[in-house]
């Protein structure tokens, strides 16, 4: 007999991660997705030298928890995988909407959306779907997903929203040529609109770069 793959949908819950506090004082607000192996409480350190009193910064959690290593002591997460991607955005998109939607951001606060690694997937898609508003759009060392065109962002350039596209010279998961072809990508998605900066680095967040995109 062959298998079937059959869907449910049930209530599920998650948690999240943020730094400072929301007031009247606050400038920016920065939503932050992650990379692949963290933990969103442990990837708020890289923004604790932002001005506290004109920064808030939340930090979605990405929903897949594992263990890193053999010693079942260290816990990553990962945002989403090639097994039901599709599924597993609807899922994610839901599931940071109701993160900003508990958050209740004021208006006056401008709205920077930061991804790292494999958050730049999920910052992208969530966009492209909701067509959020945001002052700045800072992509940090990720892959742009496929499936995304031009006219996802359309509304960005309309709006003259800042992008910025970070690339670490040495970054382990680039080869020369991929560094090319995701720099050209994202000249394309965003119709020549995005800064791209390069640093002497690899694979890793400095908090001096996110310092200077305040």
């Amino acid at each position: 007999m062959k298998s079937k793959t059959k869907a449910v949908t049930y209530t599920t819950q998650n948690t999240y991660n943020t730094l400072n506090s929301l007031n009247s004082r606050t400038i920016n607000v920065w939503v932050v997705f992650h990379g692949i192996g963290y933990l969103s409480r442990y990837f708020l350190k890289y923004f604790n030298e932002l001005n506290t009193d004109e920064n808030y910064i939340i930090a979605p959690q990405a929903p897949s928890k594992y263990y890193l290593n053999d010693t079942y002591r260290h816990v990553g997460a990962s945002w989403l995988t090639k097994e039901e991607t599709s599924q597993e955005t609807g899922n994610v998109i839901q599931y940071i909407d109701a993160v900003l939607h508990a958050e209740a951001i004021p208006k006056h606060c401008n709205l920077i959306i930061f991804g790292f690694s494999q958050g730049v997937s999920i910052a992208t898609r969530w966009l492209a779907q909701k067509r959020l508003n945001c002052n700045k759009l800072i992509l940090y060392a990720g892959g742009l997903p496929k499936e995304l065109a031009p006219e996802n962002f359309e509304y960005l350039i309309t709006n003259k929203t800042e992008v910025s596209v970070i690339i670490g010279t040495n970054d382990a998961y680039l080869t020369p040529e991929r560094l090319l072809e995701e720099e050209e990508k994202a000249k394309h998605l965003f119709k020549g609109t995005a800064k791209v900066i390069r640093f002497k680095g690899g694979h890793e967040v400095k908090k001096n770069i996110i310092n200077s995109l305040a």
